[in-house]
């Protein structure tokens, strides 16, 4: 039978998601408290790979098993044994052919940050003290939407088949007079990709950076071309989407 966690995590002292011979990671953590419980060996599969530090307010994981269990007294125990940063919200069995990672249709990440200096803020939020055409910024990120090869946003040396993603909505929405997030859901994301899209609208921002000259990095398909990857901290997996769940 085939079953789906439900989680969230600040990624702070982790290595990211997936399993990393010299780091602890979300994944690792997961599978202990699983096979723990379960009283066997598992595996699970994620919706995605964040990178160090990066947090993940909802991600979901699927895990085979013919282990009889109710889902929630299962997430309960999970709770239990799992680190303090890690939190199971659910459990749920799903049909055999659901996949965390591949049946996913939709992922949105959100960066957030602010502009005075917050203790509340510092681990989940960049400090930047630029001042941002949020406006010019935001007609920016619209432009995402016109592209669909992003490989100029793509950490270099990354092992993938395809640049290709298809982004349905890419906005900043300000949340305080001192604090913005950037919004942004596509079917799938590079390694490092948002980060990247962060730094280079931020590059527009400062006015550093026209409209058509960020229309010309995106067609250039070239890394050194767009802005920095900003730091991980900020990032969070805000939700990952199915259709039949």
């Amino acid at each position: 039978m085939r079953y789906f966690v439900w989680f969230s995590y600040d990624g702070t002292n982790y290595h990211g998601w997936q399993l990393q011979p010299n780091g602890n990671t979300v994944q690792a953590e997961l599978q202990r408290a699983l096979s723990l419980l379960l009283r066997e060996d598992v595996c699970v599969t994620g919706a995605g790979r964040t990178d160090t530090g990066v947090h993940a307010r909802q991600m979901a994981a699927h895990f085979d098993t013919e282990v009889t269990f109710e889902p929630e007294t299962l997430a309960k125990k999970l709770n239990g044994v799992l680190p303090q940063d890690i939190t199971v919200d659910r459990v749920e069995q799903v049909a055999p052919e659901m996949h965390a990672r591949f049946s996913a249709i939709a992922r949105t990440y959100h960066y957030y940050i602010h502009t005075r200096k917050n203790p509340f803020l510092r681990h989940f939020s960049l400090e930047t003290h630029y001042v941002l055409d949020f406006p010019l910024m935001n007609e920016a990120a619209r432009v995402l939407m016109e592209y669909e090869d992003f490989g100029a946003f793509c950490k270099a040396g990354s092992d993938v088949k395809t640049t290709i993603c298809h982004v349905t909505a890419a906005q900043w929405h300000q949340t305080a007079d001192d604090a913005w997030y950037f919004e942004i859901t596509a079917n799938r994301f590079l390694r490092n990709m948002v980060r990247a899209v962060v730094g280079t609208l931020i590059e527009v921002g400062r006015h550093r950076m026209t409209l058509d000259e960020f229309r010309d990095v995106i067609k250039g398909g070239r890394r050194t071309q767009a802005g920095e990857s900003m730091p991980a901290l900020a990032l969070c997996l805000e939700e990952v989407r199915y259709n039949e769940i």
